[in-house]
């Protein structure tokens, strides 16, 4: 029978550990952490995660500041706010919520992000220095995914883990920090080009699944007692549903469930740790 990773529940723990540390700041009389966002235009998605992280900043008692800017706006007004906001002595943290409208170059954005800010993870500092082993940000999916692991204390050292996916926000990082020292994961990383796949992943004790194709992941591909994380969260029509659609991951759960020793579910899996992450990383910002 297979166990739930709880990232809800895992994301609740977190949370209430960053809460004590913000109390502790709080009776030293030192400066409580700040975390900014800038939100371009009025993406229902964007809307979202944006309230998201406004709601857990006031959760743990962390300032936030939410900058809005319309979706018309010039690239170098936006990077000329990016700059502004790096000066800013008061602010821990800044992201700028993705996707920009198309005029406006993300990478470009990105590098403009004072690497001591980039809580994100974006930036090439950042992640060259994570690549490196050194201390940085990670990026919040990766690092979630990580954190999860250990404390369902998943037995990482030597396990064979296939990351499906090789993006820069989750595939790529992630397979780096599962083949670490430390971690010292065997890492195998697919993706559509990969001949063979089902046979590749079916080898994997631990399975990494971000390639954002809902279903994708299929019993035929699992192993018995294997490890299942799900990070895929798609949007799929769901006429029986209230919202008109509900969320769906990268894995055939009802179907590949039945043959894991541990998978989470999505939602309620990844998605709260990758947002408690970025509370931990303006932490660490805010400290450093």
């Amino acid at each position: 029978m297979y166990q739930l990773i709880d990232g809800k529940l895992t994301a609740a723990e977190i949370r209430g550990e960053i809460a004590d540390a913000v109390r502790e700041m709080q009776k030293r009389g030192v400066r409580l952490p700040h975390l900014a966002a800038i939100l371009v235009g009025n993406d229902g998605g964007s809307e979202t995660y944006v309230a998201h992280k406004v709601k857990d900043c006031e959760e743990v008692g962390f300032r936030s500041t939410l900058i809005r800017m319309p979706s018309s706006v010039s690239e170098q007004e936006l990077l000329a706010k990016v700059r502004e906001l790096n000066e800013d002595p008061v602010l821990d943290g800044l992201i700028v919520q993705l996707p920009l409208p198309d005029h406006i170059s993300e990478d470009k954005i990105i590098e403009n992000i004072s690497p001591l800010k980039d809580v994100d993870g974006f930036h090439p500092v950042n992640v060259g220095r994570m690549a490196a082993g050194l201390p940085s940000f990670v990026s919040a999916t990766p690092a979630g995914i990580i954190e999860l692991l250990k404390r369902y204390n998943i037995p990482l050292n030597g396990a064979e883990c296939v990351v499906v996916g090789r993006s820069n926000i989750v595939g790529r990082p992630v397979s780096i920090l599962l083949s670490q020292k430390g971690i010292d994961a065997t890492v195998t990383v697919v993706h559509s080009r990969t001949r063979n796949i089902k046979e590749t992943i079916r080898r994997a004790d631990i399975i990494i699944a971000a390639i954002g194709s809902p279903g994708f992941i299929t019993a035929d591909m699992v192993k018995v007692g294997a490890v299942v994380i799900d990070v895929g969260t798609t949007r799929v029509p769901a006429p029986e549903t209230k919202a008109g659609w509900k969320l769906k991951g990268d894995v055939d759960f009802d179907n590949v469930a039945p043959l894991c020793s541990w998978i989470t579910p999505v939602p309620g899996g990844v998605g709260p740790m990758t947002r408690v992450s970025l509370l931990l990383n303006t932490l660490k910002a805010c400290n450093r």
